[in-house]
């Protein structure tokens, strides 16, 4: 288990793994009830469809990244909770700039508010663990070479 720091109303505090998985699966909530909202054309179908992809994809990556097996494993599961956040920003943006939704839309900007606090929070999360794991010169490969030690 690890903490992830929540950087919501400009605090510092920690936000547990079981409150982080509730705020990813919220958000996911929220980015359904948005879609359901748009306007029923081809054009907001494609983007709405983008949005759902990747705005569902940041709680269930996130819990992959709870269940991985090492550090690293860790980090690389939480670089990808962080690109679908961002991507979600992406296309809340063109939602928004294509006129698809009024331009100063409350659930447009919670939305995107949010999500820019879980790609802050994931990216603090991964320097805290990339800085606890030892420097790749330090970790030595448990797989012998035994040309380089002129044994062959």
């Amino acid at each position: 288990r690890f903490a992830i720091f929540d950087f919501r109303k400009g605090g510092r505090g920690i936000v547990n793994e079981d409150d982080f998985k509730a705020r990813t699966k919220r958000f996911a909530l929220e980015v359904i009830d948005f879609v359901a909202r748009l306007p029923k054309d081809r054009q907001s179908d494609v983007l709405a469809r983008q949005l759902m992809r990747s705005g569902t994809s940041v709680g269930a990556n996130y819990r992959g990244a709870t269940r991985a097996q090492s550090a690293a494993h860790m980090v690389s599961k939480l670089s990808i909770v962080e690109e679908e956040a961002d991507e979600s920003i992406y296309w809340l943006e063109l939602i928004q700039e294509a006129g698809m939704v009024p331009p100063n839309d409350a659930q447009v900007q919670r939305l995107r508010r949010e999500a820019s606090q879980l790609v802050a929070m994931t990216v603090a999360s991964k320097k805290t663990l990339r800085s606890r794991q030892p420097a790749r010169s330090d970790r030595k490969s448990k797989i012998e070479n035994r040309k380089s030690d002129g044994v062959l």
